[in-house]
C-alpha cells in the first residue's frame, strides 16, 4: 500500500449545463466535482499489492493468543480458526494454551487487555515463578504502576524462548488506547495494526480485483429505486465532543439525517440488519471517532462501501484515504469550506443520479474485503514469521510511533 490512486473516471470537464445546479451553488458543486468525478477521459490505476507474499514452503509455525481480545482473562471461549482454509495460509499452529509458551513462535499481546486489570506478563524464561495462591496474597495499589515495573523488568532482564517475537497487537486509535506510555522500550519485537507502517498490517478492509469482470460485485447495491433516503448514519457512542458530532449538527441543519444506534438522537437499527438498512440511502457518514494516520475503520468498508452507500468520511486527510480507495469512491468532508455547502453539493447528487453513479465506477473492477476479526489477524501473524528473515528487531518507542 502508500502509492497514490490515478484520477477518477468521469466525463467531460466543465459540463455544467443541464445538470440543475443553481447558479449560486456552482462553485460548490465544482469543488465537489473536481475531486470525484469530472475527470477527463481517465484511467483506472492499479490497487497497491497488499504486503503479504505467501512462501513457497510455508514452515510449520506457532502463534500463541495470550488472551483473547476482550475476552477476559480466563480461557478462549471461541475455537482457533482454520488459517488454511480461511486465508489460504498453511502450515499455522494456532495457540491458546499457555503452556505451550516456550513452543510459540510468536506471542500475540492485545493493548487493551494487556494495559487493563493486573500484569499478566509471560513467566521468564527458565526460572521458577511464584504460584496463583502466592500471588493473590499480593495486594496492589496502583495496578497502571505495577504494570509499568513488571514491563520494565522483562525488558531489562528476562530471557524469552529463542527466536521467539512478541507481537503488539491494536486496532483502536491513539486516543482510545490508554497505556501506551507504561509498555517499556524494547519489549515488543513487531506491532500489528491498521497502521500501513506496522511491521504486521492488517487494515479494517481493503479493495481487491474481482477476477470475472461481468460479475455482480460483493455486497448489496440495490437499484437507485430503492434508496429512498438520503443520508444514513449509525453510531453506538455518542459523544458531544468528538468531531464527527459537532459537525453532523451542523449538517442537519441543511439536510435530513438519519441516525440509528445507541445514544444521541438514534433510534435502533431495523430487524433487516446494518447493511439492508443502509443500503436504501444514498449517502452514508463514514465518520471516525478520531482523526488519525490511517484510521480507516469498518465505517468505510462494511457500512458504506460493502453496503453500497457513497460515503462521506470524517477522519484523516483525502490523500490519506486514496493510498487506500480510488478519489471518485468517496467524498470527503475536507473538500468543502463548510457543512452547508456539502449539504448544498449532496442535494445536487440527489436530483442529478448520472453524476452520482459515477461513484459506482470502481466496483466494475473491485470487491470490498472485511476483515475478519479476531481470526484474520491471528493468520496474519503466523504469514509474518513464515515469511520473516531471523534478523532480530524489537520496538524502542512503542507510544511516540503510534500516537504521531
Amino acid at each position: 500500500m502508500g502509492m497514490p490512486w490515478g484520477p477518477a473516471v468521469g466525463g467531460r470537464r466543465g459540463r455544467r449545463r443541464g445538470l440543475g445546479l443553481p447558479p449560486s451553488a456552482l462553485a460548490v458543486a465544482a469543488a465537489g466535482l473536481m475531486c470525484t468525478a469530472l475527470v477527463a477521459y481517465a484511467c483506472w490505476g492499479q490497487l497497491p499489492p497488499l504486503p503479504w507474499a505467501s512462501p513457497a514452503q510455508s514452515r510449520p509455525v506457532g502463534v500463541l493468543l495470550w488472551w483473547e481480545p476482550f475476552g477476559g482473562r480466563g480461557p478462549a471461549s471461541r475455537p482457533t480458526p482454520d488459517c488454511q482454509l480461511r486465508f489460504n495460509i498453511s502450515g499455522c499452529r494456532l495457540l491458546t494454551d499457555r503452556s505451550t509458551y516456550g513452543e510459540a513462535h510468536a506471542v500475540l499481546f492485545h493493548h487493551r487487555d494487556l494495559v487493563r486489570g493486573p500484569p499478566d506478563w509471560p513467566p521468564p524464561w527458565g526460572i521458577q515463578v511464584r504460584t496463583a495462591e502466592e500471588l493473590e496474597l499480593r495486594v496492589l495499589d496502583d495496578l497502571e504502576e505495577e504494570a509499568a515495573a513488571a514491563a520494565e523488568a522483562l525488558a531489562i532482564s528476562s530471557p524469552r524462548p529463542p527466536g521467539q517475537r512478541w507481537v503488539w497487537m491494536n486496532f483502536e486509535s491513539p486516543s482510545h488506547s490508554p497505556g501506551l506510555g507504561s509498555l517499556e522500550s524494547n519489549l515488543f519485537n513487531w506491532t500489528l495494526s491498521y497502521r500501513a507502517d506496522s511491521d504486521i498490517f492488517v487494515p479494517y478492509g481493503y479493495l481487491y480485483p474481482r477476477s470475472h469482470p461481468r460479475d455482480q460485485p460483493i455486497g448489496q447495491v440495490p437499484p437507485l429505486a430503492q434508496k429512498r433516503g438520503l443520508v444514513a448514519w449509525v453510531v453506538s457512542n455518542w459523544d458531544e465532543r468528538q468531531a464527527r458530532v459537532r459537525y453532523y449538527h451542523q449538517l442537519s441543519q441543511h439536510v435530513r439525517v438519519d441516525v440509528f444506534g445507541q445514544g444521541g438522537p438514534g433510534r435502533p437499527v431495523p430487524d433487516s440488519g446494518l447493511l439492508h438498512t443502509v443500503a436504501r440511502y444514498k449517502f452514508y457518514l463514514a465518520f471516525e471517532n478520531s482523526q488519525h494516520l490511517d484510521y480507516i475503520t469498518e465505517k468505510l468498508w462494511r457500512n458504506a462501501l460493502l453496503a453500497g452507500a457513497v460515503p462521506v468520511v470524517l477522519g484523516p486527510d483525502r490523500a490519506n484515504y486514496e493510498r487506500f480507495v480510488p478519489r471518485g469512491a468517496f467524498i470527503h468532508v475536507d473538500d468543502f469550506p463548510s457543512a452547508s455547502s456539502l449539504a448544498t453539493y449532496l442535494l445536487f447528487l440527489d436530483r442529478n443520479l448520472a453524476v452520482y453513479r459515477r461513484y459506482f465506477h470502481w466496483r466494475r473492477r473491485y470487491a470490498v474485503h472485511i476483515t475478519s476479526f479476531w481470526d484474520e489477524p491471528w493468520c496474519r501473524a503466523c504469514q509474518a514469521v513464515q515469511t520473516a528473515g531471523d534478523q532480530p528487531k524489537s520496538i524502542r518507542n512503542l507510544a511516540s510511533w503510534f500516537e504521531q
